[in-house]
């Protein structure tokens, strides 16, 4: 008589131990919380926080993609893409979808930052996952210099391909991880201050939560900027926990 085999009913004891990290995700998660906290401190040092420069210009710039790739997923024409030395961005755009467009910035640059974080607790040999990363990234950068119509941002673009193309050829692409990791954390961190800077401290007269509110009038500008802070706290936190569960099954 054949044996019929049921799956075992998940219970809460087996989600605990999925997400419990093991001594490898550790390290990866002490990295994560040491950058955050290096961030932190750099962002306000006069002088220091110069290292940060070119990853807040970085991750402007993502945020400027997002703008750009919602567009194209809308139907707009992208006229160009520009970045300035005071951490500022502008997307130009013919058409699309602008209560897609208006959100995706903010939304679309905690997202790609909590996919890096994700990809960042590949820990195994080959870090298929971390170069499909780096190689996705470099995609988006490329884009952007196709898009870019000044110099600061195509000398950006230019100079971190040549870091990705560089940590890939060295040590089997071993540097790439920390890399990703860095870029994550910051590319999340900047967008959740970034809103924070928008909407708490009013340090910036239209954002784009305050176009958003325009276009949709049932709330004003602070809520959507709150209901975007949620949703890019959530990405962060799925970010994690996807990498401590998924990474945990392929190295156990």
């Amino acid at each position: 008589m054949p044996v019929i085999l049921e799956p075992r009913a998940v219970t809460g004891q087996d989600v605990v131990d999925r997400l419990r990290p093991t001594p490898e995700q550790r390290i990866t998660l002490i990295f994560v919380g040491a950058y955050a906290l290096a961030i932190l401190i750099l962002w306000h040092l006069p002088i220091l926080k110069i290292i940060l420069y070119p990853f807040k210009l970085l991750t402007v710039s993502l945020h400027e993609f997002s703008h750009a790739a919602a567009g194209c997923c809308t139907g707009a024409t992208i006229e160009s893409v520009e970045i300035d030395p005071d951490e500022g961005g502008v997307t130009r755009m013919r058409g699309g979808f602008s209560c897609c467009t208006l959100p995706a910035g903010y939304l679309g640059s905690s997202l790609i930052g909590a996919i890096l974080i994700f990809c960042g607790f590949d820990d195994t040999d080959n870090r298929i996952v971390l170069k499909v990363a780096a190689i996705v990234l470099g995609i988006i950068l490329l884009a952007l210099l196709y898009w870019a119509r000044n110099w600061l941002l195509r000398l950006l673009t230019i100079f971190f391909v040549g870091v990705i193309v560089l940590l890939w050829f060295i040590d089997k692409g071993a540097g790439l991880k920390y890399f990703v990791l860095f870029v994550g954390v910051m590319s999340c961190l900047y967008s959740l201050w970034d809103i924070m800077d928008d909407l708490v401290f009013r340090k910036v007269n239209e954002s784009d939560a305050s176009k958003f509110a325009k276009q949709c009038k049932c709330c004003p500008s602070q809520i959507w900027g709150f209901i975007w802070l949620i949703i890019s706290l959530i990405f962060l936190g799925i970010g994690v926990l996807a990498g401590l569960a998924v990474f945990k099954q392929n190295n156990g």
